[in-house]
């Protein structure tokens, strides 16, 4: 026994995880992501094969996303900045509407139901798999929005990243895209929106998380040291190390395939999780 869980379980639970990371640098190092959108539902599946409980499986996922995203959006983010790529007067429009969605989101995830979670994602990533698949984007004109626009998009960024897990980087590009900004510009401008989501975010999701240990005590992967709220720790150390080992595998894998294959490869991938998360929406309703 370790901090009273069988060695069985918890090797179970860490086998999963490196496996689970592994895979996930794959995937984002073939799609070019380092989001939630790969991170959430492979550790929805996980976390199901583990034994937790189907009511707190989708905001465990969500909020040790956040948690996982956190280094690498700093870095993303210091990186894009020193080559003078960031247009830090977005980023500071965005910042407090975007901190104020995160923590709206948090709260949310404190008493919402899994279905939630669920329908988040499906909309935010059957848009994206929308974009990839066809081809097209959206087209608001040209020049960003005024000060009104730019508080409502910042603040829907933040509710909705903190619900799904993502770094915001898939709706900032799409909403600076649909106003005349570069790829370049909208990515890198984007990397910002890691660092205003996932910190407050995983802190939030600590938060909202917090009580549930005490209520299923039978549950491993959400005890203490293992998990902090509807943050796994164990998580968050294992997934790293292995995504970032493997991330290069992926990368290569991507240079030797044309860009179109990549981006229907990762709209499929999308749209297979959107379904996967529809089903459990069809058939568990609110769980």
């Amino acid at each position: 026994m370790f901090f009273g869980v069988p060695y069985d379980q918890l090797a179970i639970l860490a086998v999963g995880l490196l496996g689970a990371g592994a895979i996930t640098g794959i995937l984002a190092g073939v799609f070019g992501v380092g989001g939630g959108a790969v991170i959430v539902p492979v550790l929805y599946e996980l976390f199901g094969v583990v034994g937790v409980p189907v009511e707190l499986r989708m905001a465990l996922a969500v909020g040790t996303s956040l948690a996982i995203i956190i280094p690498t959006s700093i870095r993303s983010f210091q990186a894009h900045k020193a080559k003078g790529a960031v247009d830090m007067d977005i980023l500071r429009a965005w910042a407090v509407p975007v901190v104020i969605g995160v923590i709206v989101g948090s709260l949310m995830a404190r008493y919402a139901p899994p279905a939630v979670f669920k329908a988040v994602f499906v909309f935010v990533a059957g848009l994206s798999a929308w974009r990839l698949l066809t081809g097209k984007e959206l087209n608001f004109g040209t020049g960003m929005p005024g000060r009104a626009g730019m508080v409502a998009s910042g603040g829907i960024i933040g509710v909705l990243s903190s619900l799904m897990g993502i770094g915001g980087g898939q709706l900032g590009n799409l909403v600076m895209m649909a106003y005349g900004r570069s790829i370049h510009n909208a990515v890198a401008t984007s990397s910002g929106l890691g660092v205003l989501i996932s910190i407050p975010g995983a802190l939030g999701y600590i938060y909202a998380g917090w009580p549930k240990a005490a209520e299923f005590p039978g549950v491993a992967a959400i005890q203490f040291p293992f998990a902090l709220g509807y943050v796994s720790l164990i998580g968050f150390l294992l997934f790293i190390p292995t995504s970032m080992w493997t991330a290069p595998l992926g990368a290569r894998l991507a240079h030797a395939l044309p860009k179109r294959k990549l981006e229907l490869s990762f709209g499929i991938f999308l749209l297979i999780v959107c379904l996967r998360f529809t089903w459990d929406l069809v058939t568990r309703g609110i769980g």
